[in-house]
């Protein structure tokens, strides 16, 4: 039986960061068992007594943790090695290296990237400008995007358009829809704005919908999940996407992330132009 490790994952700030380096590291070992403690706000040494407190009772503990304080993390490294206890800090020299080149200390401020500047009121606002533009809810002021994503049912528009989002990237994202014309209003924007196409297997597209109905108990037509009706949607959204030269990823085996990064490289190559 394989062991299951007890990943204590401790920050000064919401955690968020560590976690998404937690899950890279993870993915990278297909045998690993674990189970995340989170310990967020963790700012003084009574806390970390008790974050090591508790480990010791537990097995097959590890201990990664982010802390900007030198001292607090010094500390946490003591303590951890005191009682032989696995502990990796995750940002610590990263920062000590950047430090070095850049010729500057570090603030070692905690939650520093949560600060309230503009880039945070600029993602906000991307945001609601993005729920407001979901699935073609307004398309007057489509030259107000950053991007438009385009597809037909399921092709993972909206969330993707929500990642972007908080990207702080203003999103719009229309349906395209059997037997309807695009909205005209999607033509005149594109000399403006960018627009790509979204576009997904056939067959994962059908399971996708079907589930999609199941779990959602949506009233669609008898067609919406048969596989050839799908195949006649996706080459009429091709032609559309080539007639008007928009660019097209498909998302079959990407997830939300990988769609993203792939948006994010066709804007970064048209704002180079």
């Amino acid at each position: 039986m394989n062991k299951i490790y007890q990943i204590y994952q401790v920050s000064d700030s919401t955690g968020e960061t560590l976690d998404r380096i937690f899950l890279a590291v993870k993915a990278q070992f297909s045998n690993f068992i674990s189970k995340t403690i989170h310990h967020s706000f963790t700012r003084t040494k009574n806390q970390i007594d008790s974050i090591i407190s508790k480990s010791k009772k537990e097995n097959n503990v590890i201990i990664l943790y982010t802390i900007v304080d030198n001292n607090l993390a010094q500390y946490m490294e003591t303590e951890a090695k005191k009682n032989n206890i696995p502990c990796f800090e995750v940002l610590g020299s990263l920062i000590s290296d950047f430090s070095k080149l850049l010729k500057q200390k570090a603030s070692r401020i905690p939650s520093g990237q949560h600060i309230l500047d503009d880039d945070y009121y600029k993602r906000i606002e991307a945001v609601q400008f993005t729920i407001t533009h979901d699935d073609g809810k307004i398309i007057s002021d489509l030259n107000n995007s950053d991007v438009v994503l385009v597809g037909i049912s399921r092709t993972s528009k909206t969330p993707t358009s929500i990642y972007l989002a908080n990207r702080g990237y203003k999103v719009a994202n229309i349906p395209i829809i059997p037997n309807k014309n695009i909205p005209s209003e999607l033509i005149n924007s594109s000399k403006k704005t960018c627009i790509i196409g979204l576009v997904c297997d056939a067959t994962r597209l059908s399971d996708v919908r079907r589930n999609r109905v199941q779990s959602m108990h949506e009233d669609r037509p008898g067609d919406y999940t048969n596989k050839e009706k799908i195949l006649t949607e996706l080459e009429s959204s091709k032609k559309l996407f080539k007639k008007y030269n928009w660019p097209t990823i498909d998302v079959t085996r990407k997830s939300v992330e990988e769609t993203a990064a792939s948006i994010i490289k066709i804007l970064d190559i048209l704002n180079s132009k």
